[in-house]
């Protein structure tokens, strides 16, 4: 089972995440969107949309950080475990809070106004489901970590071992069975939110307008309407010089 989990399921959430986003940009380049509902609801939408946005894009950050980076480099550079951790609490804490919040004012708004719930999807049910899970499991991780109820689990010497091993194609499974249940519990969900992106809403996080920088400039002409009006009317395009 915790080869199961650990050694082969992360790829498989990465399979059907590549998998997905692929077909949906090939079959379904229409329905590539966040479904936006700021015609039905918009004073709500305003609070909570950035709070989430903003503390999310934090909280992987954050993510990226504490997992990505060894435990050699901080002290390499003289950042000493206990300076790393509170800053990584400190930070971590403030971006979980307003995605929580930010979170909690978007599901707020969708059950209460009456047009935003109806345009609901039932993958949306899904969706929220796995990122509520998944958000309240690292906040439950991190206070019970600080607070010592993990029993002083480092794990920056578990699960950031564990999934930097998975570049390397040889998954060491083994130091995520010896994890916290609620940082396995974590993990679960996070990989299967990973998987559903394609399939929900969320495939919109891979959109950026990046088109808008470099498109050339509208060009707006003001004329005199006396100027029109004496202008014999002709039908077609007129040549621009």
């Amino acid at each position: 089972m915790d080869l199961l989990l650990w050694g082969v399921l992360p790829y498989v959430s990465v399979a059907l995440l590549v998998a997905g986003t692929v077909w949906r940009a090939r079959f379904d380049a229409f329905g590539w969107t966040s479904r936006s509902s700021q015609l039905y609801e918009s004073r709500l939408l305003r609070i909570g949309s950035p709070l989430f946005h903003f503390g999310m894009l934090f909280v992987v950050l954050g993510h990226v950080v504490g997992l990505l980076v060894p435990k050699g480099w901080t002290d390499a550079v003289g950042l000493s475990d206990h300076a790393y951790h509170l800053l990584a609490v400190s930070t971590g804490a403030v971006a979980g809070l307003a995605a929580a919040a930010g979170i909690a004012v978007l599901l707020h708004r969708r059950l209460t106004v009456k047009a935003v719930r109806r345009a609901t999807l039932k993958s949306d049910h899904l969706m929220y489901g796995f990122l509520l899970g998944a958000m309240a499991l690292g906040l439950a991780a991190t206070v019970l970590n600080s607070t010592g109820q993990t029993g002083g689990y480092n794990y920056r010497e578990g699960v950031s071992v564990w999934f930097r091993s998975l570049f390397a194609l040889s998954p060491d499974y083994h130091l995520m069975a010896g994890a916290p249940l609620v940082f396995r519990l974590h993990v679960l969900f996070g990989f299967t939110l990973f998987a559903l992106i394609p399939y929900s809403r969320l495939v919109h996080m891979f959109s950026a307008p990046l088109a808008y920088l470099f498109r050339p400039f509208v060009v707006y002409r003001r004329r005199d309407p006396g100027q029109l009006a004496e202008r014999p009317q002709k039908r077609g395009w007129e040549r621009v010089s």
